[in-house]
């Protein structure tokens, strides 16, 4: 290999050198909380920024999924993200094909307020929240948790299918009314299947963000510690006068492996999601 070639591809090496490092950067805390779930407590903080502990400790997995009742938790956590994923991906995809597809009266309104809720914190709604669900018997309940993570705007969500089905030709929809086909058979039938990078997108979005809720589980769990998510669940591992840090980090990794799961089955779809939407 000359001179020339060196000096031409140096550029393209130093670029493949500076992006590994940041990965590593990226990905250490990772790996860090991995290799802490099978350390002792005390090597968590004698060990430094060693990956390898001296011996595994699988105790730590078995304390926090047995005493710590983490398998309830996840259980919880599960039904929870599972139902508010449905409820969002259908709510979303009909508002954003009506808004999309559809002109009347008060559209542009609706998306300016829907916009508009973007500015609005989290926390200003959780006191109406809880008193509507006090009211009508949803506190300290799973149906109350779905209904309140399900009940956002997600905004996000519905500018995403917005885009979508707004590029998809006008065609397909007159095609459908000629063959007696109403609303509901359009949407479900035709227009969402079509729209699956995008679900497979607001399936991600959403499940991320319902798994890794805290505030509000932990505001409708209050007197039921047995209906807590693993996010709130970890407060199980803090005690008066000390911390299992070692059986935290094994139910944080625990916690964390379905979120990986589901990204790698869908992180094609991910990215096609993202792209048609912004393309459109």
């Amino acid at each position: 290999m000359n001179a020339a070639t060196v000096l031409r591809r140096l550029p393209w090496w130093l670029a493949a050198a500076a992006l590994a490092i940041g990965c590593l950067i990226w990905i250490y805390p990772f790996l860090w909380m991995v290799s802490a779930s099978f350390k002792t407590s005390a090597e968590v903080f004698t060990k430094g920024l060693d990956l390898l502990p001296d011996a595994p400790e699988w105790a730590n997995y078995e304390r926090a999924w047995v005493e710590a009742e983490f398998g309830k938790y996840l259980l919880n956590t599960v039904i929870i993200t599972v139902c508010t994923v449905v409820v969002v991906v259908v709510r979303c995809a009909m508002t954003g094909y009506v808004l999309a597809r559809h002109e009347f009266r008060g559209r542009k309104l609706i998306m300016g307020v829907l916009v508009a809720t973007l500015f609005v914190p989290a926390g200003y709604t959780i006191i109406p929240l809880v008193d509507l669900s006090q009211k009508l018997g949803l506190l300290n309940s799973l149906t109350g948790i779905i209904l309140a993570m399900s009940g956002a705007a997600n905004v996000a969500a519905i500018l995403l299918y917005f885009g979508y089905f707004r590029g998809i030709p006008k065609e397909l929809t007159e095609a459908a009314l000629i063959d007696g086909a109403g609303f509901a058979t359009i949407f479900f039938r035709v227009m969402l299947p079509l729209a699956k990078p995008v679900t497979a997108t607001v399936t991600v979005l959403t499940f991320l963000s319902t798994w890794n809720a805290f505030f509000l589980p932990l505001v409708f769990t209050f007197s039921r510690p047995d209906l807590r998510t693993v996010s709130v669940g970890m407060l199980a591992f803090v005690g008066e006068n000390a911390t299992d840090w070692s059986g935290m980090a094994a139910a944080a990794t625990i916690s964390l492996l379905p979120v990986v799961v589901l990204f790698v089955v869908l992180q094609r779809y991910f990215i096609e999601g993202i792209a048609g939407a912004v393309k459109s």
